[in-house]
């Protein structure tokens, strides 16, 4: 069922691709747009990257408004399908829903410096060097492996499970099932383990043992911190976001067909 939300100010944001720089001339011809301080949901031309960029944009600007997204760029998983012509006021007003709430993660560096920052698909830490990572990974407090030998682990929300998250074997987690993938990259030792799947209450604290000799860092989609000795993630409860789909592309049903792909 779609929904009415009585959108009547949209702003237009879009990346500095020629195919959306060409989409977002024809769409300002359609519109009276004003901008996005003053509007009630965004519109967002080009690609996953483009949409990702925005909403850790509003993040960090601590004015969080609903997203509809238009495909113009390469995977779309996030966005709809780019129709021209299309009232999209209208399509905007009749979309579905979806919140999503990123993970907050708090790295500490060698030099004792912390750094925040939130990812919405995934928090991968990663070898810096030929090296492999050693790193001690702890659940609420209770430590579950004390030395994980690997390329890197991560930690993924249900919207990023099939991103990254999925090439190195993850999980794939509905959009609804209030779960977090933890998941090992190249795993060594211990040899079988192929993961968690973790309840979203949870507080996963990543610790790197010998970092002078196995450097490590800490990636939040695209935020990278180097060096890192710890790093604890959990929901961000307070930063939650919403991405409008039209009826019938929703995040959540691309999760699910997502798994029936060959």
């Amino acid at each position: 069922m779609g929904s009415n939300h009585g959108f009547t100010r949209l702003a237009l944001l879009a990346s500095d691709t020629e195919q959306a720089q060409a989409a977002a001339a024809e769409l300002r011809e359609t519109l009276d747009w004003v901008p996005p301080e003053k509007a009630q949901a965004v519109v967002v031309l080009g690609g996953d990257g483009f949409m990702l960029q925005t909403l850790h944009a509003m993040l960090d600007q601590a004015r969080i408004l609903p997203a509809y997204g238009l495909n113009l760029g390469t995977v779309g998983f996030l966005m709809n399908r780019y129709r021209t012509g299309a009232r999209l006021l209208d399509k905007v007003n009749r979309a579905r829903s979806i919140a999503i709430a990123p993970l907050r993660m708090e790295a500490v560096n060698q030099n004792g410096e912390r750094h925040v920052a939130c990812a919405i698909n995934e928090v991968s830490l990663l070898r810096e060097t030929r090296q492999t990572a050693k790193i001690e990974v702890s659940v609420d407090e209770r430590v579950r492996i004390r030395e994980l030998v690997c390329d890197g682990v991560l930690v993924a929300t249900p919207a990023g499970s099939t991103a990254y998250n999925l090439s190195a074997n993850g999980p794939i987690l509905p959009l609804d099932s209030q779960l977090l993938a933890l998941t090992p990259i190249s795993p060594f030792r211990p040899r079988r383990w192929r993961g968690a799947i973790l309840p979203d209450r949870s507080t996963v604290r990543l610790r790197v043992n010998e970092p002078d000799k196995r450097p490590v860092s800490a990636v939040a989609d695209q935020k990278e911190v180097r060096d890192v000795a710890e790093v604890s993630l959990e929901i961000a409860r307070d930063s939650e976001l919403t991405l409008l789909f039209d009826p019938g592309h929703a995040l959540d049903e691309r999760i699910v067909a997502e798994q029936f792909l060959s």
